[in-house]
């Protein structure tokens, strides 16, 4: 009878064992799937899971054609616009992008303002210079309205002169330069110094970046200056300036630090819609 039970036992336990397995095997295969989209904006784009349904990626049929640009995998909005010469906002809008933190790779999206969509100017005002003339009554002219502005002096040509966009530029900071331009290594100049020294806007334009959220460049400033040129300003310590304010050339901006970088200095950029070009060729020799 012992021998009898134990066996009995023994069966019960092993059915037991392959209920419990056939369950667990049972809640595998209805597993969800999961599907990892990342942060546009800030982080890169992310590629669907290969468990996902497949799905046509958003404005497929406009892929190749001229002013789209097709997400490639860690893309960023900030990068796609630093890239193309636009403003992560505009790209934003002219898309339609309901959730600018969603974007995949694949996901096609327009980098050229739509027809009859202007684009966002970033003309500068300049001040009215002050007329010291009053009336024969003797109460003060409203300068304002009543002068005709001076016109500014022309700026000296330079070796990339760009017609209507040209910028009259200044150096950023004043430290030693460390490293120059290379098509391949270093798209911008490397300009060294110490923690805190200020860093100036190159020249007139409005803030269309401030953050840190473009990996390889800390904490970044993008500045448009026009819709040909944009600059960049990279590894500060601190910005001092926000999204969509306007800057005046030699305006300070940010301090120098070294955010994501191996030492303290400043990455500067020029952009010629959108292409890294040889700051060296642009700025006024010292």
């Amino acid at each position: 009878m012992l021998g009898l039970r134990s066996q009995g036992w023994k069966f019960a336990v092993v059915v037991t064992t392959l209920w419990v397995v056939a369950g667990c095997a049972s809640k595998g295969v209805n597993r969800a799937p999961v599907e990892d989209r990342g942060t546009s904006v800030g982080r890169p784009a992310a590629t669907i899971a290969s468990d996902a349904p497949v799905k046509p990626p958003v404005g497929i049929e406009n892929a190749g054609k001229p002013g789209y640009y097709t997400v490639k995998p860690g893309d960023t909005l900030i990068r796609i616009g630093l890239d193309t010469g636009q403003n992560w906002r505009d790209i934003v809008r002219w898309n339609n992008i309901e959730n600018p933190n969603l974007i995949e790779v694949g996901q096609v999206v327009r980098v050229v303002p739509p027809v009859g969509v202007a684009q966002e100017s970033v003309a500068v005002v300049r001040p009215v210079p002050q007329s010291s003339a009053t009336p024969a009554s003797g109460t003060p002219t409203q300068a304002a309205s009543a002068a005709k502005p001076t016109p500014a002096p022309a700026a000296a040509p330079t070796a990339a002169s760009t017609g209507e966009d040209d910028v009259a530029w200044i150096w950023p900071t004043n430290g030693n330069l460390i490293a120059g331009f290379d098509e391949v290594k270093n798209k911008g100049l490397d300009i060294g110094g110490k923690v805190g020294e200020p860093i100036l806007a190159a020249g007139d334009g409005r803030v269309v970046y401030a953050g840190a959220g473009l990996r390889g460049y800390g904490n970044l400033i993008i500045l448009k200056h026009n819709n040909t040129f944009l600059t960049a300003y990279a590894h500060n310590q601190t910005l001092l300036v926000k999204e969509d304010q306007t800057v005046r050339k030699g305006q300070k901006i940010a301090e120098m630090g070294n955010s994501d970088a191996d030492r303290v200095k400043l990455h500067f950029e020029i952009r010629r819609q959108g292409k890294p070009v040889d700051p060296a060729q642009y700025l006024p020799s010292r």
